[in-house]
C-alpha cells in the first residue's frame, strides 16, 4: 500500500469528523463511495448535518462545491443550465448550472418532478449533460451527495427504482448521541468551522487513489461469496426481486475501497460484510411477512449464508 495514500485516506477521516461529531463510521462510508467512483444517497430528517457532512468533504478535496435545493417547481434547466441570446455576441451563451461541479448536493430529492431527476439521473450515469442537442461533460471528479427526507414527511414523493439504482450507497446519520450532542451545544457554529478547513487531498490525487481502488486484487474465493449473496437475494426466501449484475459490481467497488481505506490492497469477506446493507439495501423490497426492513433483511441474509 502507499504509505502517502494512506496518510491522506487517515486525515481525511480525521478532518471530517472534528465537524461531523460521532459519526465516523457513516464518514468512512461517504468517502468510499467516493473513491469507488458512485453516488450517495442519505436518507434522514432535516438538521442532523447533510450539508455541512458534503460541503466538508468537497472543502478537504479541494473540490467545486455547489447545493441545489430541489423543490416541485425546479426544472431541469435549473439544474443543467440555459443557452442565452446575448446582442453583443449576436448568439446564443451557455450559462453552465450547478450541475457544472465537482460535488453536487441535491438537496431534497425525492421533492423534485420526473423531468429533474431524469436530468440528474443522466448526470449522474453519464457524467455529461444534453443542452439543445449538444453533449457537454461534467468537471472530474464528479460525485452526487442527494439527500431525502423520509417518506412519510409532507411533499415528499418515493424515488423510482431506476434512480435508486444509481445510487452506490444509500446511508443514514441519525441523532448524536448524548456526548456529541453535547459538543456540537458548547463549540463553535460548524458552518463556520468548515470554511477554516483546508484541503488534505487535491483532486488530481483524489483520481488516483480511485485507481488504486480498482488495483485492489479480488480472489476467486472472494467473488464466490459474493455471488453466493447476490444468488440468495434472487433465491425468493428474502426479498421479492434480487440483485442486478449491475448492483453486483456496485458492491464489488465499495469493498474494495473500504479495504483500500482499511490499508489493505485485497478484499476480505469481511469487507462485504460490512458495506452491503448501505449497498443493497435500498435496492430491495423483503418479502410479504418478513417483520423486518430491508437493512436488517439484508443483514439475516448474510448471518444465514456461510462463506465458501
Amino acid at each position: 500500500m502507499d504509505a502517502d495514500l494512506t496518510r491522506q485516506l487517515t486525515r481525511l477521516v480525521d478532518q471530517i469528523s472534528t465537524i461531523i461529531v460521532g459519526k465516523r463510521p457513516q464518514i468512512e462510508d461517504c468517502i468510499g463511495c467516493l473513491l469507488a467512483g458512485g453516488h450517495l444517497l442519505i436518507e434522514d430528517v432535516p438538521g442532523v448535518g447533510k450539508t455541512t457532512l458534503a460541503h466538508a468533504l468537497a472543502v478537504s478535496l479541494g473540490l467545486k462545491f455547489n447545493r441545489v435545493q430541489f423543490t416541485a417547481d425546479l426544472m431541469p434547466s435549473d439544474l443543467i443550465g440555459v443557452s442565452v441570446f446575448e446582442r453583443s455576441k449576436e448568439s446564443f451563451v451557455f450559462h453552465p448550472g450547478p450541475v457544472f461541479s465537482q460535488v453536487l448536493l441535491a438537496d431534497e430529492i425525492n421533492r423534485a418532478g420526473p423531468k429533474t431527476q431524469s436530468a440528474l439521473l443522466e448526470a449522474m450515469e453519464e457524467q455529461q449533460v444534453s443542452v439543445e442537442n449538444e453533449t457537454r461533460p461534467l468537471p472530474q471528479p464528479f460525485f452526487v451527495i442527494a439527500t431525502q427526507n423520509p417518506s412519510d414527511q409532507l411533499g415528499t414523493y418515493p424515488l423510482p427504482e431506476s434512480q435508486l439504482d444509481r445510487f452506490l450507497m444509500r446511508i443514514t446519520l441519525g441523532y448524536p448521541d448524548r456526548a456529541s450532542e453535547r459538543a456540537l451545544l458548547a463549540g463553535e457554529d460548524r458552518r463556520e468551522a468548515v470554511q477554516r478547513l483546508q484541503p488534505v487531498m487535491r483532486p488530481g490525487e483524489l483520481q488516483l487513489a480511485q485507481r488504486a481502488v480498482q488495483a485492489v486484487l479480488a480472489t476467486d474465493a472472494l467473488l464466490d461469496y459474493l455471488q453466493t449473496l447476490i444468488a440468495a437475494t434472487r433465491d425468493g426466501r428474502w426479498f421479492n426481486e434480487g440483485l442486478s449484475p449491475r448492483a453486483g459490481i456496485a458492491v464489488l467497488r465499495a469493498a474494495k475501497a473500504r479495504a483500500l481505506m482499511a490499508q489493505r490492497d485485497y478484499v476480505a469477506p469481511d469487507d462485504i460484510q460490512a458495506i452491503l446493507p448501505q449497498a443493497v439495501a435500498h435496492r430491495l423490497h423483503p418479502v410479504p411477512g418478513a417483520g423486518r426492513g430491508p437493512i436488517e433483511q439484508v443483514r439475516a441474509m448474510v448471518e444465514a449464508t456461510a462463506i465458501p
